[in-house]
């Protein structure tokens, strides 16, 4: 299924828009990781194990967008948005979501 950011693809005629879907995940971050980061703070450098924790929400959100609009008959999902935001107490989990508009695209 093609998925992207665009309101449109070039080469290729919308024939039906389905409508909205989305796809949501909450993840957790173990204190292993939380302890590790903060080290990371405070020397410098990149994250690997939250970057990791990223792509994995990011994965699962837009995997779950993508089974919602196959099971809605569509073939391509444009108009994506991701959007990203701390919950929880201390803001311990992650909450990633996806969402786009369904679309048949002409063959």
């Amino acid at each position: 299924m093609l998925i992207t950011t665009t309101n449109t693809i070039e080469g290729k005629k919308i024939v039906k828009y389905i409508g909205l879907v989305t796809g949501e995940t909450i993840i957790g971050a173990n204190i292993f990781k939380d302890l590790f980061a903060g080290i990371r703070d405070i020397v410098g450098g990149r994250s690997g194990s939250y970057e990791q924790v990223l792509r994995e929400g990011k994965n699962t959100a837009v995997n779950e967008m993508q089974q919602y609009a196959a099971a809605m008959g569509a073939n391509a999902i444009i108009g994506v948005d991701l959007d990203y935001e701390t919950v929880g107490s201390g803001g311990s989990m992650l909450m990633v979501t996806a969402s786009g508009t369904a679309v048949i695209l002409e063959d």
